[in-house]
């Protein structure tokens, strides 16, 4: 049979029809959010939203910790099972289902009236349908799917931020682990050079000066000891927390000592430019811009027809012939014209516009600083490697010959050997130093700037170096 274009059955088809385009992704964004961070970290993060990712994701840790860690491999780990990116990836499943909503019109309402008195009985039915809400699908379609876009960049921003955090955490631990072993080594150059004084001292070769000075020095060392091995288990679970882990039941392995520095540093060239190519933040702020201004045309098209309902509605008494037709309900603009409404959202879209020019200000002014950072810890990184440290080597063997030779006594050997352990640990200091300033410096080109002050200002010193005398 046909239907008349006119009847309520088709009209409520239509509807439907129009309604019913608006499905979720087969991803569920993820597949935008692992290529914007592959593209910056060089590690893909994943969701974890089934028994069978659990299980998988679990044995791709298990695989990863049965190696020593690498910063390459810390990352992986952290993108994968860190559970507040988890939480933060699930946002994308709000975002994409605000986005599927606003492609469906809301559910017809129907009403049902009876009336009776003096033997007769009066029936009203009707269904009324949102109609502006279908009419302004499309508007509101593209404002979430702005939205939606905005909160790919943010899961982005996070993971990426996080790849930060871990290599930050890495090389914090690992610096610190490399320090304790060397500590543990001092402690018993101390030990041996306390026991040799107290024995001169028995023999009547030493003072007490002398004697009480390599007795404090050890002393010293001890406790030095015992700050950098609290400063190692520190990190070590600060670098856990990032990397999602159960100590309980999972552990790892550091490499025994920091990465070499590369031959040469890193070049400025465009990276101001590049910053505002492939920051998420500087993106994710003229994706707000948009759709401030998508909201703008959306709140000019509703300001003065607010609700709009229009139905198929149907009368019948007793006794009387059914009537059929149609009812409209308009809120009329008697109070509200909609002028406060449209003034708050072009306010709302002048502020997205500065914030925009903020954030692109403040991009290009962490990348140089950043940068200047970088090449700071670089260079005095290799100049304790190149000068620093190969001359306090020459000193010490220089000393150690003069000592075979009775050219120069104990103490001066004792003295020397103090003063190649404070060069170590400026060494080892700076060398952290440079992955953290090259990390922040990833950091500002790629995601939302450093999280921290540049490595060459924070104070970053994980232990201290003992007193001289």
């Amino acid at each position: 049979m046909k239907i008349p274009f006119h009847s309520p059955i088709a009209v409520m088809a239509s509807l439907v029809l129009l309604s019913g385009c608006a499905n979720f992704s087969a991803d569920g964004g993820m597949n935008d959010v692992a290529a914007l961070t592959k593209e910056r970290t060089g590690q893909i993060p994943q969701r974890t939203s089934t028994e069978q990712d659990r299980v998988q994701h679990d044995k791709t840790v298990r695989d990863l910790l049965s190696r020593p860690l690498t910063p390459d491999s810390a990352v992986q780990i952290a993108l994968i099972n860190n559970p507040g990116l988890q939480a933060r990836l699930s946002a994308l499943g709000v975002a994409e289902s605000d986005l599927v909503q606003a492609g469906r019109m809301r559910n017809p309402g129907f009403s049902f009236g009876r009336l009776s008195g003096g033997g007769d009985v009066e029936i009203d039915r009707s269904i009324m349908f949102d109609l502006v809400g279908l009419l302004t699908i499309p508007l509101r379609s593209e404002i979430e799917r702005g939205r939606f876009e905005q909160a790919k960049l943010q899961a982005a921003i996070d993971a990426v931020k996080l790849a930060a955090e871990t290599r930050r955490a890495f090389f914090y631990a690992v610096a610190a682990q490399q320090t304790a072993l060397f500590m543990e080594q001092v402690k018993e150059s101390a030990e041996a050079g306390a026991e040799l004084a107290l024995g001169m001292r028995k023999a009547g070769n030493w003072n007490k000066l002398d004697t009480a000075r390599e007795q404090i020095f050890y002393a010293e060392s001890i406790a030095e000891l015992a700050r950098s091995r609290q400063t190692a288990v520190s990190t070590r679970e600060q670098l856990t927390r990032t990397l999602g882990l159960l100590q309980s039941d999972q552990t790892f392995t550091l490499p025994a000592k920091l990465p070499d520095l590369p031959k040469t540093a890193m070049d400025i060239g465009n990276l101001e430019a590049q910053a505002m190519q492939q920051r998420l933040d500087v993106q994710m702020a003229k994706r707000d811009a948009e759709a401030t201004a998508s909201a703008l045309g959306l709140s000019k098209v509703t300001r003065f027809i607010n609700v709009l309902d229009a139905g198929y509605m149907n009368k019948s008494e007793t006794g009387k012939s059914r009537s059929n037709g149609y009812e409209i309900s308009v809120e009329l603009p008697l109070f509200d014209w909609g002028s406060a409404k449209s003034a708050r959202t072009e306010a709302l879209y002048m502020q997205s516009l500065h914030r925009t020019a903020d954030i692109a200000v403040r991009a290009r002014s962490e990348v140089r600083e950043s940068y200047a950072a970088y090449r700071s810890a670089y260079e005095l990184s290799a100049h304790y490697r190149d000068q620093v440290v190969p001359l306090r080597k020459q000193i010490s063997e220089e000393m150690l010959l003069r000592y075979n030779g009775m050219l120069s006594s104990v103490f001066e050997l004792l003295a020397d050997a103090r003063l190649q352990i404070s060069a170590v640990n400026a060494a080892i200091s700076a060398q952290r130093d440079y992955w953290l300033a090259e990390s922040d410096l990833q950091m500002a080109i790629n995601g939302s700037g450093p999280n921290t002050p540049p490595a060459g200002i924070a104070a970053a010193a994980t232990t201290s170096t003992p007193v001289e005398h």
